[in-house]
């Protein structure tokens, strides 16, 4: 029977930032607090889209790695930037929403890729009101 060699040795994991994308667009989109808006091209409704994200990857001390030496007693694999637009229910509090938001990424991150949110800069584009249609049965994201 073969033994493994150590995780730092045994190479690099590298998660593209659309990944990193998805998951924060996810993870904003199960908030309670968050609305699909509708898409119209050319004054044409064309369904609804939920909250859309730009996500700028820091490298951590592990440099974007699991397993590295510097990282690996962490399992930190570094930090990223999120810019945020979305859609909020209204009447209710944003800030109460926005630190949701904040918490279900963060949370996310960590547990799916090892990644911290170093920073959300979240823009409200609309606020919805409560009775303007139920949310989506299902996250627009699978």
């Amino acid at each position: 029977m073969s033994t493994l060699p150590d995780p730092a040795e045994r190479g690099v994991l590298e998660i593209d930032p659309s990944v990193l994308r998805k998951i924060v667009e996810y993870a904003a989109d199960t908030a309670s607090a968050t609305r699909h808006r509708a898409r119209r091209v050319a004054g044409l409704d064309v369904g609804e889209s939920g909250p859309t994200a730009r996500v700028t990857r820091r490298p951590g001390p592990a440099r974007g790695t699991v397993g590295a030496a510097v990282g690996a007693a962490t399992g930190d694999a570094g930090e990223v930037d999120v810019r945020l637009r979305l859609t909020l229910a209204h009447p209710g509090s944003v800030r109460a929403a926005v630190a949701d938001v904040r918490e279900r990424i963060d949370a996310d991150l960590r547990r799916t890729t090892g990644h911290r949110l170093r920073g959300l800069t979240v823009e409200v584009e609309a606020l919805r009101p409560e009775d303007a249609g139920p949310r989506p049965d299902t996250p627009r994201v699978q």
